[in-house]
């Protein structure tokens, strides 16, 4: 399901425009990034594309509610709230009971941390619980690689992908992304060195899936004949042969009588 369309949206600031002539769609599940340099209008497209900010030209539609976590300047943790009041102070806006926040995962954020002590990660937990709360179709956070080492941004990320897995949009804005990471990247130019506004669109390439290894086919089987035993040879009958009887010969007869 698509969350969030944009048709020729553009933002204009002191006669210069920021963002101009951007299509973009975002579906349930993704998440989308905003990249560029410093100046060229990340936070302003992040803001336009949640509809937090006015459009100068075209326009963003949304299935359903938009949701701010971080965003440096514009919805910065109380100094002085706890993080667990910072929760309570958000179910009470959403009209839901404060009770309620003994349910809610801080996901390892101290509760007794007030907003003034909070480190840059930390902020961006708070501001995705807080976000989290409202139910949104998108959430929309701001410079998920300012102040983060690498394995706070790692975290964050496995966080993002919780977010997405349950069918909620994300949208981010950093100044380098891994494409990887996410669904699309929309790329500003550089003011200084490109076209003012320009937004360009990439597709992610989607991960290869290798082809699992063909089963090698067995070879056949072939049945032997069991071996079959030769028959004992018969022993041929032996004929019984009568002793050759001696035979007298007639000289011998004559010698006899001589005798």
């Amino acid at each position: 399901m698509t969350v969030l369309t944009a048709t020729g949206a553009g933002v204009r600031h002191h006669r210069r425009w920021l963002l101009r002539d951007l299509d973009l769609t975002i579906d349930a599940g993704e998440t989308v990034a905003v990249t560029g340099p410093p100046g060229s209008g990340r936070t302003s497209t992040l803001l336009a594309l949640a509809r937090k900010l006015r459009l100068s030209a075209g326009q963003v539609s949304l299935s359903g509610p938009a949701a701010l976590a971080h965003v440096t300047g514009v919805n910065d943790p109380e100094p002085v709230f706890t993080v667990r009041e910072h929760v309570d102070e958000r179910l009470a806006l959403l009209g839901r009971p404060r009770r309620g926040a003994a349910a809610v995962d801080l996901h390892g954020l101290d509760p007794l941390a007030r907003g003034r002590d909070l480190t840059p990660y930390q902020k961006q937990v708070l501001g995705v619980i807080l976000a989290r709360l409202a139910g949104p179709s998108l959430i929309a956070l701001d410079g998920v690689d300012s102040g983060l080492d690498a394995g706070e941004q790692a975290a964050l990320w496995a966080l993002l992908g919780e977010v997405a897995a349950q069918g909620v949009a994300v949208l981010v804005t950093a100044r380098a992304i891994d494409p990887a990471r996410v669904s699309r990247v929309v790329v500003l130019s550089d003011p200084r060195t490109g076209e003012p506004g320009h937004a360009e669109v990439q597709e992610s390439p989607k991960p290869v899936e290798e082809p699992e290894p063909a089963a090698e086919e067995p070879e056949p089987v072939v049945d032997e004949p069991a071996p079959v035993d030769e028959p004992a040879p018969v022993a041929e009958p032996v004929e019984d042969t009568p002793p050759a009887q001696e035979t007298t010969s007639e000289e011998d007869t004559e010698e006899q009588g001589a005798k």
